[in-house]
């Protein structure tokens, strides 16, 4: 019987490194296209906050997901040059995704009910 058990934990094993082997031969990743966005601070009169954001950019896909309860957080997602594309609130600790039809550079700035706020610049790429 464990015989058995060895046997299945090896097909298993062999399932997850095979395709993962042949994905990294042909230059296939299961993350392209992403990259962490980095947060910086702003404006605070607190204790920083910034390692609770946690931002990152995967095509168009923006995902933000809070790692503790900050309270009510605004959202303001711009274009490099300033324009409002996104001006919303969340609820922490939940997250965020949002989509960005368009490619260029953005920053995301975020401003905590106490007005400290934090903001992290990314580009948007085909």
């Amino acid at each position: 019987m464990q015989n058995y058990f060895h046997l299945k934990h090896t097909a298993l094993l062999l399932g997850l490194l095979i395709p993962a082997a042949w994905c990294g031969a042909n230059g296939i990743s299961a993350l392209d296209g992403f990259s962490h966005i980095i947060i910086r601070e702003s404006n605070n009169q607190g204790i920083p906050k910034s390692s609770s954001i946690q931002a990152s950019i995967n095509g168009h896909i923006l995902t933000v997901v809070f790692t503790e309860n900050l309270g009510q957080v605004a959202i303001e997602i711009t274009t490099a040059s300033g324009v409002t594309v996104e001006s919303l609130w969340v609820l922490t600790p939940n997250g965020l995704q949002n989509y960005l039809s368009q490619t260029g550079d953005y920053v995301i700035t975020f401003t905590l009910p106490n007005g400290d706020m934090y903001y992290g610049e990314f580009t948007v790429t085909d």
